[in-house]
C-alpha cells in the first residue's frame, strides 16, 4: 500500500510539473526585442522586477504562481480576441525554475487564447534581457 502511495505521489508531481507549452510556443529574446509593437506583452512575475525596470511597453499582471496573479492575468487579458498573440515573460530566476510561467501560460490556454507565447529567459531578465540591451523602461511613478 505505501509503495502505492509514494508511486502515485511521484507520478502526480511528475504530472504536475510538466510543460505546458511545446517548443512552437517558445520565443527567444531577440525575437521578441525585434519586434515588440504587435503581440500584447505581460510580466507575470513578481511586483518588484516589474517596477525596477521591465520590457517596454508590457502590461503587469502579477505573479503566475499566485491565484491572485492568475485573477490579474485574467482582468490584462479580458476583452482581447481569442487569437491575440500574447507574450508571457517573468525572468524571476533561471527558466527550468520559474514558479510564474506554466501556470500563467496554462491559464490563458484554458481560457481559449490560442496564440500565446512564452520568452524563454535562461538565466534572468537583467542577464537576458537588459544586459544585451534590449528595450526596457521604468515604471512611471
Amino acid at each position: 500500500m505505501r509503495r502505492a502511495l509514494w508511486f502515485l505521489l511521484i507520478l502526480s508531481t511528475v504530472l504536475l510539473a510538466a510543460d505546458p507549452w511545446t517548443s512552437n510556443d517558445l520565443l527567444q529574446p531577440k525575437d521578441l526585442a525585434a519586434n515588440l509593437k504587435t503581440p500584447l506583452v505581460i510580466h507575470v512575475g513578481f511586483p518588484v522586477l516589474y517596477r525596477s525596470v521591465h520590457i517596454t511597453g508590457s502590461q503587469y499582471a502579477g505573479p503566475g504562481s499566485k491565484p491572485e496573479g492568475i485573477e490579474l492575468l485574467k482582468q490584462a487579458v479580458a476583452g482581447q480576441p481569442k487569437d491575440r498573440e500574447i507574450v508571457l515573460y517573468c525572468g524571476c530566476c533561471p527558466w527550468e525554475k520559474c514558479p510564474n510561467m506554466r501556470p500563467a501560460f496554462a491559464a490563458l490556454h484554458d481560457l481559449g487564447y490560442t496564440r500565446v507565447k512564452a520568452i524563454v529567459i535562461p538565466e534572468n531578465l537583467k542577464v537576458d534581457w537588459i544586459d544585451k540591451g534590449y528595450p526596457t523602461e521604468k515604471r512611471a511613478e
